[in-house]
């Protein structure tokens, strides 16, 4: 399983799902419980993604690989005789907008299923309403481990973080003979202080040495005082697992100091605007990621192929996790007894072996995707593929 070119969009069309753009706020009582499906002629999916704000690149290309899966599911009849609708809402990156956002989609629109999000601080957000609720969620991409500890109701379809910061410290300690490591985190992100524990820990276990540890907040636009600090220890590279739009200016400023050690990362490195942002100061960087365009099954280059002809650019691996999603929960809805909460929970929980564009999916007692990670280099805004490190 190999990743995707980088190529997100950054604009959002909506053909067939209703959007809204503005969140309304929670409801002032909890909805009921989804025990039993409601009565229509369609499959209600609720989608909760970041459509605006820092990470917009994120949901917009999630957004446009669950709408595909979802035209394609249509196309093909839809599931026992009724078509797939999709509801859609912009938590413009923001939990309590996330929070907000499922609560609605439960309460006023009914959803039988919820997909979303891609930042872990905004799914652990839904977590809760969709557990509380007995509505399934399907988060595509959300990597920190605590997001499906919530409850029973809760999955994911691709990797999680304890294995992501595992491949990155293998890979810096087997394949690149570093060292000594520098880590900068962003404090404000579930993902990125859980990828910095789990890759100082395998860093450390295999015989390195974490130089030093620093921290920004997302949002922040200047970062030279904590890449001074760790200047002065004198890394053989820096782990920075945080997301695109931080990540281009850490690395810019980086250089501009005279820091020319590999930068190393995570899946939240994943868009186009890394490289509108960073240029070649990216150059000699590596970032773990959940496939890439190179692979040449014919499932994965279909993808691409309808993908491009549906929205003018490549997809991205955030766009091929989304379509997984979709695909998993229409492959659920056809083998549950029925499309209450319970039935569709059990139907998820049972996935094994489901031929996703993202590779083999088999959902583990914990509800999580155990899969293969892949290692991506970055060499004049080009992405070149590395190694693939399984679990």
């Amino acid at each position: 399983m190999k990743r995707l070119v980088c190529c997100a969009a950054m604009a959002l069309a909506l053909c067939a799902c209703e959007k809204k753009t503005q969140t309304a706020a929670a409801p002032s009582t909890a909805p009921a419980a989804n025990t039993a499906a409601p009565a229509s002629d369609t499959w209600l999916i609720g989608e909760v993604g970041s459509l605006s704000g820092q990470q917009a690149t994120f949901g917009q290309s999630t957004h446009h690989g669950i709408e595909l899966a979802l035209k394609e599911a249509n196309a093909a009849g839809g599931v026992k005789g009724k078509k797939f609708k999709l509801v859609t809402y912009d938590d413009q990156g923001k939990p309590d907008e996330a929070a907000s956002a499922t609560l609605r989609l439960i309460s006023q629109d009914h959803v039988q299923l919820v997909l979303g999000e891609v930042a872990s601080t905004n799914s652990k957000a839904m977590a809760g309403p969709c557990q509380n609720n007995k509505v399934p969620m399907i988060t595509p991409s959300s990597t920190n481990p605590e997001v499906t500890t919530v409850g029973d109701y809760i999955f994911r379809v691709c990797f999680i973080d304890p294995f992501q910061g595992e491949v990155m410290a293998r890979f810096a300690h087997d394949n690149l003979k570093l060292t000594k490591v520098a880590i900068l985190k962003d404090v404000r992100s579930d993902y990125s202080m859980g990828l910095s524990k789990y890759f100082a820990a395998t860093f450390t276990k295999l015989g390195g040495t974490i130089v030093k540890e620093s921290s920004y907040s997302q949002g922040d636009m200047d970062f030279k005082a904590q890449l001074t600090e760790l200047k002065t220890t004198a890394p053989q590279a820096i782990y920075l697992p945080g997301y695109y739009n931080d990540v281009g200016l850490i690395v810019s400023q980086a250089r501009d100091l005279g820091i020319n050690v590999p930068f190393m990362g995570g899946d939240g490195w994943d868009s186009s605007k890394l490289f509108e942002l960073g240029g070649k100061a990216l150059n000699g960087s590596y970032y773990s990621d959940h496939a890439t365009n190179q692979d040449p099954n014919p499932k994965l280059q279909k993808f691409i192929a309808d993908y491009k002809a549906a929205y003018g650019e490549a997809p991205d691996a955030l766009a091929a996790l989304g379509y997984d999603a979709m695909k998993v929960a229409a492959d659920a809805f056809a083998r549950a007894k029925s499309a209450s909460g319970p039935d569709l929970r059990d139907a998820i929980a049972a996935t094994k072996d489901f031929d996703g564009v993202t590779g083999k999916i088999t959902l583990d007692k914990d509800r999580n995707a155990s899969k293969p990670a892949v290692v991506v280099r970055i060499q004049d805004g080009k992405q070149q593929y590395q190694t693939t490190i399984a679990p």
